[in-house]
């Protein structure tokens, strides 16, 4: 009998979450999702549940029916995020950090705290960081923030996961709704940073999510090669 490996995906509804469930379909892997607003794929190969990864009362039930009773699971991609607002830091309240930690953060320990009691194997886990977690861009504030304390968690959790691989991923810039609000509603004279995602906008610098999932599959392969723990950029990979 012939056994796919198998890919949980977290945030998979658009952009790069469902640009990586595609692809691991493409590669004949069983995968597994979730986000908020269901995948929209169908396929006989992906199951998924609707969960709101902030609700963190409501993750691990909705977990336990996704994933309960696995053998193993090859590979966990913690990608859920959300940007929030782009403005300086002493303009942003504290309710508006609070929401983007909960998301970009807390609900990855959240996932990874049920993956570690279920006692189920995990080959290899993946947190989606970003450059933003290392830049200190104007602006960037809760998402950056978010992104640097992610980086430190991944470090933390090699900890209680010895026998998995643990890597926070910086992804590059993708073609995202995300990519696109910001293009159309941030003022880049105010923060100069926007003016790069506008100019890579459309060329190969900001590939479309179902080239940047190719992309990310295959550099996920190489993640091995470093220390578990280790915060690793598509762009500086060798």
């Amino acid at each position: 009998m012939t056994y796919r490996q198998t890919v949980f995906i977290t945030g998979n509804s658009s952009g790069i979450g469902l640009g990586l469930t595609r692809e691991y379909l493409s590669r004949d892997c069983e995968v597994y999702g979730t986000s908020r607003r269901g995948c929209p794929l169908e396929h006989e190969h992906l199951r998924n549940v609707c969960c709101d990864l902030a609700d963190f009362d409501t993750v691990s039930p909705a977990l336990q029916s996704l994933l309960g009773g696995m053998d193993i699971l090859h590979l966990v991609v913690l990608n859920a995020g959300v940007l929030g607002d782009i403005r300086e830091l002493h303009e942003t309240p504290m309710e508006e950090v609070r929401r983007v930690m909960d998301i970009n953060l807390w609900s990855y320990k959240v996932v990874m705290d049920w993956l570690h009691d279920s006692g189920i194997p995990v080959g290899q886990v993946v947190f989606i960081s970003s450059g933003a977690a290392v830049n200190s861009n104007k602006g960037w504030n809760g998402y950056a923030l978010s992104k640097a304390a992610l980086n430190m968690m991944a470090q933390l959790y090699v900890h209680d996961f010895p026998d998995t691989h643990i890597a926070a991923f910086a992804p590059g810039l993708v073609h995202t709704q995300m990519q696109d609000d910001i293009r159309d509603h941030v003022d880049s004279s105010r923060f100069p940073s926007m003016q790069v995602l506008k100019d890579a906008i459309g060329t190969e610098l900001m590939p479309e999510p179902n080239e940047a999932g190719r992309l990310l599959a295959d550099a996920f392969e190489r993640l091995p090669r470093y220390p578990s723990g280790s915060f690793l950029d598509i762009r500086s990979m060798q």
